[in-house]
């Protein structure tokens, strides 16, 4: 009979419970670069579809940001530089303003604040090196900004 006090059970149990764990230390875990280029992909869209007034893109960008910028400490906790991040918060603030307004203007200027941001953070981490500016060309060439 099966007896869950059973030392072969416990015996059983600890080398199920390790095996688990060596698969979950196996599992693909993001690194801070990889959230940092998906961030630096939606801020260039962010621009186009902003530039073109495509609003409903823009707001949908700027969740991308957001999504990503949470999904950070979840994945990079052992990263000093993610004490900084709520430094973005005022200027995504801003910028989400904008777009709700529908403000090309006040687009314009808290997209800037966004990117000024971002390299002041980059600074503050030491990775003044990565310098983020307003995007000359679109990230992708099979995307459409202009609304519909």
């Amino acid at each position: 009979m099966f007896s869950c006090n059973s030392s072969s059970s416990n015996s059983q149990l600890q080398k199920r419970v390790e095996s688990l764990q060596v698969q979950l230390n196996n599992v693909y875990k993001p690194g801070l670069v990889e959230f940092m280029s998906q961030i630096q992909v939606h801020h260039a869209k962010l621009w186009f579809a902003g530039k073109y007034g495509n609003w409903p893109l823009a707001d949908f960008e700027v969740g991308e940001i957001q999504e990503a910028l949470t999904d950070i400490p979840k994945f990079c906790s052992d990263r000093p530089e993610i004490k900084s991040i709520g430094i973005i918060d005022p200027a995504i603030d801003s910028i989400s303003a904008a777009i709700k307004a529908k403000d090309e203007k006040r687009f314009d200027s808290s997209f800037t604040l966004l990117t000024a941001t971002c390299n002041d953070c980059h600074k503050a981490t030491n990775h003044g090196f990565n310098l983020i500016k307003i995007p000359e060309t679109p990230p992708v060439t099979n995307q459409v900004f202009q609304p519909k």
